[in-house]
């Protein structure tokens, strides 16, 4: 093999056809949309929220990580803001977040009139640590936003020590990693609030787009209630109004009904997951360019997707030529996880989260320095260095082969 053979040099695909597609979604949701149809029709009323099937979809949710309570939201980012909005932190407060983040994980910060205070990863990972984490805490910080990337936990041994020490909440973004586990605990179980997305790309969905806020506190949860659906007065005497300002972020009918039935398939979802990262992996091991950055101890992923590194020694190549030759074998990989890295953007950097002056670094009342740097240097360095491979639970044999094929060829091509 050399690299005239390669696709990316006109050669012939190592994948002659794209890898199977999830048919995450069957009969099943189906017939569970029709019923809410049917019932419609029959009774004469439009189909809503805050309804039956969202009440189930939040009590099996629960009972899933072992026990708590859950309300539904239309998105993982307001689920971030609803948990966020329920802790109410004073305007102009800082709240942590990790560097590596969809923006969705972030910008709720700003939305609540907060400042974000970016916390760089752990070296080698895309997850923030307690150690990076600890950096970042002043007397301004009132609370702490984990995400938990790619299907991977991050320590929430070592981040809940140290937050509990400091006596600052912790909000879990578990948006990519339903059921991953750290010491066989779910993610989302570990903090004050685990945030979920549930759009129609995630491990499960309640179709297009919607989310899940979790907390194992009764009064957390009213408060989740209020944030959630324009400060209604969940949890409160009776004759109470309105209590906070807050938005409509509620789920509807509809997307429980599809939750429900595909909340039963998850635990399903990541185990097969798992399995095709193992085949996979076992094949890796004869690929000497392949390298599987380790997890932390006692963790388990759900692989929303698999980061993945190269070992160069013995390549005449870089890494990048190395993605772009995979991704032409047909390989579904890309290049890097730049886009998750919101505080290089220049929303972030220029300060123009709401109008033209800065606010709310800007304000009077912010008592932080509004041009504060926040130095990421293993983050850009982990997303030079690593790429993401996205793979799912209905691979099949012929898939695993072939993608190890594609590999195979390149790593070969390029020691020639």
């Amino acid at each position: 093999m050399t690299k005239a053979d390669l696709a990316i040099n006109g050669g012939a695909k190592a994948i002659p056809r794209p890898c199977s597609a999830r048919y995450a979604t069957d009969g099943r949701e189906k017939a569970a949309l029709n019923a809410l149809i049917d019932r419609a029709i029959e009774t004469g009323n439009n189909v809503g929220y805050n309804g039956p099937e969202e009440e189930a979809l939040c009590r099996e949710f629960s009972a899933l990580l072992g026990g708590g309570y859950t309300d539904g939201v239309n998105g993982g980012t307001n689920a971030v803001y609803v948990a966020l909005r329920a802790l109410n932190p004073e305007p102009f407060s800082e709240v942590i977040v990790g560097a590596i983040t969809d923006p969705g994980g972030i910008m709720p910060i700003l939305m609540c009139n907060c400042i974000p205070a970016v916390a760089d990863v752990e070296k080698g990972s895309y997850n923030t640590s307690a150690e990076e984490i600890a950096k970042l805490i002043t007397p301004l910080t009132a609370a702490i936003i984990v995400p938990h990337i790619a299907g991977e936990p991050a320590d929430m041994r070592e981040i809940m020590k140290l937050a509990n020490e400091k006596g600052i909440p912790v909000i879990e973004d578990c948006a990519q990693s339903h059921l991953a586990k750290l010491d066989g605990r779910p993610v989302g179980t570990w903090g004050a609030f685990g945030a979920f997305s549930t759009m129609f790309g995630k491990h499960f969905c309640t179709g297009g787009q919607g989310g899940l806020v979790y907390t194992k506190d009764q009064d957390m949860y009213w408060k989740v209630r209020q944030a959630a659906d324009r400060g209604k007065p969940f949890g409160l005497p009776e004759g109470s109004t309105n209590c906070i300002a807050s938005l409509n972020c509620n789920l509807q009918e509809f997307g429980a009904a599809i939750g429900r039935v595909q909340l039963r398939k998850l635990p399903r979802f990541g185990e097969d997951r798992r399995k095709v990262a193992a085949k996979l992996a076992a094949g890796f091991a004869d690929i000497p360019s392949v390298m599987i950055p380790k997890l932390v101890d006692g963790a388990e992923s759900v692989y929303w997707f698999w980061r993945l590194g190269v070992n160069l020694e013995g390549l005449s190549c870089t890494k990048d030529e190395y993605v772009k030759a995979l991704a032409a074998e047909g390989a579904n990989v890309s290049l890097n996880y730049k886009a998750a890295l919101p505080s290089t953007f220049d929303w972030f950097k220029n300060r123009r989260a709401f109008g033209t002056h800065g606010f709310p670094w800007t304000s009077p009342e912010y008592k932080g320095t509004m041009n504060r740097d926040f130095p990421i240097p293993n983050a850009i360095e982990v997303t030079d260095t690593q790429y993401n491979l996205y793979i799912n639970e209905s691979w099949t044999d012929e898939d695993i082969a072939y993608t190890l094929a594609a590999y195979k060829k390149v790593d070969e091509a390029f020691r020639a």
